[in-house]
């Protein structure tokens, strides 16, 4: 355990959200996403559901203020209006945690296209369809770096 890491960021999502320069995207997947096939790395993330993941993610990763849209949702096939309860939260938890985003919706394969782009696929065991997002990461200022 370190001091101020949230407990759902294991070594290895710590490494890669470490290492993810601004630009790079992550993936939060839900328990039926192809999460093995698109390319990218994949972090198992055993026994957490996405939103939690996400809350994790964002509470130590900024989004990209420099382009117009810096986090995408995947969209209900057949209805690209309905916006699912999980999809919901997703939006809440980037206005708390990230600032005024809006998550944007993207027809289903052109979510897979941009996955398969990612810098990491976080495969959790979010079982609401449609629970997949993908998160641009930002800049950290240098009053936001830790000092001793």
């Amino acid at each position: 355990m370190l001091k101020g890491i949230h407990p759902l960021l294991g070594p290895d999502l710590l490494h890669a959200l470490r290492t993810m320069g601004h630009g790079d995207e992550i993936v939060i997947a839900d328990a039926n996403f192809p999460s093995s096939f698109l390319g990218p790395d994949v972090i198992r993330a055993d026994g957490v559901d996405a939103v939690a993941m996400t809350e994790a993610v964002l509470a130590h990763m900024p989004l990209d203020t420099f382009v117009p849209e810096a986090a995408w949702r995947m969209e209900v096939v057949g209805d690209p209006a309905a916006v699912p309860e999980v999809c919901a939260t997703f939006q809440d938890i980037v206005h708390r945690l990230a600032g005024d985003f809006t998550v944007h919706s993207l027809e289903r394969f052109a979510f897979y296209e941009r996955a398969k782009a990612a810098a990491v696929i976080v495969a959790t065991t979010e079982f609401r369809l449609y629970g997949n997002l993908i998160l641009k990461k930002g800049v950290v200022l240098p009053q936001e770096v830790h000092r001793v």
